[in-house]
């Protein structure tokens, strides 16, 4: 075959092969980029990828639903997924299935209220050593592998309540309390904060406490049960939402003229019942603030950045002369 011929024959194939090299290298480089990408943006920084469940501690409360208000609007910026669970009523038990339940799912991470329970520490270490980030919200479980708090000082508001009561008291009187249920740990801490600071006055004493299980029937019925046994109580503390009006509804049927009332939390008719001064004072928890935090510390962090391990929420308190200046929320 001549040389002429062989030309003719090896051009087209050399030119095939210049436009396949040409191809494969184009194809290589797009793979690259496109991998590149992946690794700039992990699956949990891909905002609606991002599933965060948060369990409250009773679903239809009206303090969780204010965290979750907080938490969904933060979220919403972010393009998370947020699946916001709880139980119908009180019930650490079933707090502690529905976290087994979240880990299992397979959620990118998990808000929860911390409740003093070693089989829930261990449930927050497992999702810890899955990779996935636990916060507690409202309560701490300090003890865990959790990645950080957000919430309240629990114990620092009990002390606040005793300072307030000591100042109000003149640092002489007996003292009944209420709490919305002695296994909820932030009613625990606030009592055990409170106790702490009446303990140093010798003419303060807490003649009894009881539980109102979160029910403003049960708070008034059981305040009402402990002003007629010890109708010297001079003062009285509620250190959930529901206590205080619970406490105002007994002393009215009672009769008390003398008892001075403190709350927590600014349901709307507690700061009417300060204004009106039925009420001495109340402390104002931010749960919606609890929320937002929790999800902007938990952004932070699936971007990079490590959290402090403690966020304390603000607390305010509200007298007769700063009520006007409040609007009140339903709280727990």
């Amino acid at each position: 075959m001549s040389n002429r011929k062989w030309t003719f024959i090896l051009i087209p194939v050399l030119l095939l092969f210049g436009w396949l090299l040409f191809q494969f290298t184009l194809s290589s480089f797009q793979i690259h980029q496109f991998a590149e990408q992946l690794k700039a943006v992990s699956p949990k920084d891909r905002g609606s990828d991002t599933k965060v469940v948060l369990i409250s501690q009773e679903l239809d409360n009206y303090y969780w639903r204010s965290i979750e208000q907080g938490a969904r609007k933060e979220a919403k910026q972010y393009g998370m997924r947020l699946d916001y669970i709880g139980p119908d009523r009180i019930n650490p038990s079933e707090q502690i299935k529905l976290l087994d339940k979240a880990i299992a799912s397979k959620a990118d991470a998990i808000l929860v209220q911390g409740i003093n329970d070693p089989e829930y520490r261990r449930l927050i270490n497992k999702a810890a050593g899955l990779g996935i980030p636990v916060i507690t919200i409202d309560t701490d479980e300090p003890d865990s592998r959790r990645l950080a708090y957000v919430g309240t000082d629990n114990e620092g508001a009990g002390k606040q309540m005793g300072v307030l009561l000591a100042k109000a008291s003149g640092e002489h009187g007996d003292i009944g309390v209420m709490i919305s249920n002695e296994r909820v740990e932030n009613q625990r801490l606030r009592l055990a904060g409170f106790r702490s600071v009446i303990s140093r006055y010798p003419n303060l004493h807490i003649v009894e406490i009881r539980s109102s299980n979160i029910s403003r029937l049960q708070a008034a019925q059981q305040a009402q049960n402990m002003l007629t046994r010890y109708p010297q109580i001079r003062y009285m503390v509620g250190f959930s939402a529901l206590d205080g009006l619970g406490i105002l509804e007994a002393s009215e049927r009672r009769g008390a003229q003398n008892l001075q009332i403190f709350a927590f939390d600014d349901m709307a008719e507690t700061l009417k019942a300060i204004k009106d001064r039925k009420i001495e004072l109340t402390i104002v928890q931010q749960p919606e603030e609890m929320g937002a935090k929790a999800i902007k510390l938990l952004n932070d962090y699936l971007k990079g950045s490590h959290p402090q391990e403690l966020t304390y929420t603000r607390v305010y308190e509200v007298h007769a002369d700063t009520s006007d200046d409040k609007s009140g929320d339903d709280r727990r």
